[in-house]
């Protein structure tokens, strides 16, 4: 039978609708830890998480990324929380890492029952005016960029299907050939 780890690793989706419950402190707690547990290159951990709960702040968050595509509508879905993933930019692999993480973040979540989206344009939200005061109002000084967001929360309605994968994704290389 499928491990329970695996089957989230094929069964989890990207959820863009979001009804008003919280995610419980132990909750969220375990699905940071998961993302604090990536991997980095070199074992820099050069990545950091910001997590946002409170209402008026995840609704101004939201209206800075609304604004990076000239928009109104709220791109987080109406998730209650938000995590920010923050990265130094310097580091070589800092897109990869912060990537790693959101990948840790997404699946830990799905293994416990919470739905979850990656939701772009932090690099953008972050380099303007309201995004640097925001991030220096928590304490967090220096160069960081934006990777992404990750809403969580609950679903409001049905976890939509499958979408059938696409072909020629795997390609099996089996013998040896001397070609460079």
């Amino acid at each position: 039978s499928m491990n329970e780890a695996y089957r989230n690793l094929l069964e989890r989706r990207s959820i863009r609708k979001y009804d008003d419950r919280p995610v419980p402190d132990d909750v969220l707690d375990a699905i940071l830890a998961a993302g604090n547990h990536a991997p980095s290159g070199m074992n820099t951990q050069g990545v950091r998480l910001v997590a946002v709960r409170d209402p008026e702040t995840v609704a101004c968050l939201s209206k800075l990324n609304a604004a990076v595509m000239n928009a109104t509508n709220d791109p987080f879905y109406g998730a209650p929380c938000v995590v920010v993933v923050l990265v130094e930019p310097e580091r070589y692999t800092a897109v990869e890492d912060g990537s790693l993480v959101m990948g840790n973040l997404m699946n830990a979540a799905a293994d416990l029952g919470v739905a979850s989206c990656w939701i772009h344009r932090a690099k953008e939200e972050f380099q303007t005016k309201e995004g640097k005061a925001f991030l220096e109002a928590l304490g967090i000084t220096g160069d960081y960029e934006g990777i992404g967001h990750l809403v969580l929360g609950y679903p409001d309605g049905e976890k939509r299907p499958e979408q059938p994968r696409k072909e020629n994704y795997i390609y099996y290389y089996y013998y040896y050939y001397y070609y460079f």
